[in-house]
């Protein structure tokens, strides 16, 4: 059977190259008689898969050596408590900017542990832009500044880097991260979950800035405190062992591809291409402002939601799957990651036409 064009939001499609090698590799890693997934984490064979991830994500990202790279657990959301557990540093608020839905259930948790002042948002609008800067207010003596780099349900996306001072800035980047270069030391702090542009679901990556963690809430579980597990290479408790190899693949990969500056122009063309369609037709819609629009999450809404059903029943007859938007708003979202070819935008692209000549 033919692979389908996944346009899932996440946990979503993965270079079928890396499934295969990693198919070939499941019974026998490299000639240890194992799979992985059956490896002890302190073994030499994990420590060496473990080493060189973490080598390859540095070197993808260009990661200062002043920061610490942390495989961790309990995803992005376990982030949003696990944040201000540690980076609050004995401080009582911290800044966040509320971008949509993913930024409301950050700021929803951090709320648990210290009081949130909302710097910016676009609520007002719907969330279909992100805030410029320079109407942001942001509080005098905030721990750090949040912000979600994408928003997935909503499909929009800063195409810039904010300048917080000393503020350390924290980014929620699930779903952009790898997808272009980005300057970590403007950064603070960086997490994403695993399952969008690094691989399967199970590990949550963390890069975190070394004089930021060291003062974690009394109330912190141990597993969660940055310092323990940087202090102990982030194998305090058993990483995500196979989720972390197959990243590992995934990373290689991107080197293969010519790294981030080559990834990100792939994205850029992918997203063209079905942002012009977009705009050029009165059948299909996107409400984001176009400087904000996410290269990953591609929202559309048809021009009757009528046809929905229809519209994503052709979609999979011809091998087009996870097209439904979000349950929360409706609509439709191609979910465009960096495994997802160029060729399967052109297939959308061609069906969306064809779908509109016989219902418009």
């Amino acid at each position: 059977m033919a692979r389908a064009i996944n346009f899932s939001a996440g946990p979503a499609a993965l270079p079928e190259e890396i499934l295969r090698q990693a198919a070939a590799e499941m019974l026998d890693w490299h000639g240890s008689g194992q799979s992985v997934m059956e490896m002890s984490h302190r073994g030499k064979e994990f420590i060496s898969i473990a080493e060189e991830t973490e080598a390859d994500l540095r070197e993808l990202m260009s990661i200062p050596k002043n920061y610490k790279v942390l495989f961790m657990q309990g995803g992005a959301l376990g982030q949003n408590a696990i944040v201000p557990m540690n980076l609050l540093r004995g401080r009582n608020v911290a800044d966040y900017v509320n971008t949509g839905a993913w930024s409301q259930k950050s700021i929803k948790e951090a709320k648990k542990y210290c009081a949130v002042h909302i710097a910016a948002s676009s609520e007002d609008e719907n969330f279909t832009y992100v805030p410029p800067q320079d109407t942001w207010k942001p509080s005098e003596d905030a721990a750090y500044i949040h912000i979600c780099t994408n928003e997935t349900i909503a499909g929009m996306e800063y195409q810039w880097t904010p300048q917080t001072g000393d503020t350390p800035l924290v980014a929620d980047m699930s779903s952009d991260i790898l997808s272009r270069p980005v300057d970590v030391s403007r950064f603070g702090l960086i997490y994403a979950g695993a399952q969008k542009n690094m691989g399967p679901a199970g590990f949550t990556l963390v890069i975190v800035r070394d004089d930021l963690i060291g003062q974690a809430l009394p109330v912190t579980p141990s597993v969660f405190d940055y310092k323990l597990q940087a202090d102990n290479d982030w194998m305090f408790n058993t990483p995500a062992t196979y989720p972390i190899y197959i990243a590992g693949l995934v990373f290689k990969w991107l080197k293969r591809q010519g790294g981030l500056a080559a990834i990100e122009k792939s994205n850029i063309a992918k997203a063209k291409l079905l942002y012009d369609f977009l705009d050029q037709t009165d059948f299909y819609t996107n409400a984001i402002r176009k400087s904000d629009r996410s290269r990953m999450n591609v929202t559309f809404r048809l021009q009757d939601d009528a046809l929905n059903e229809a519209f994503l029943k052709a979609a999979k007859e011809r091998g087009m799957v996870q097209l439904k938007g979000h349950r929360s708003v409706g609509g439709m979202r191609a979910s465009i990651y960096n495994a997802m070819p160029l060729e399967g935008v052109r297939a959308l692209v061609e069906y969306m036409r064809e779908f509109e000549r016989e219902h418009g």
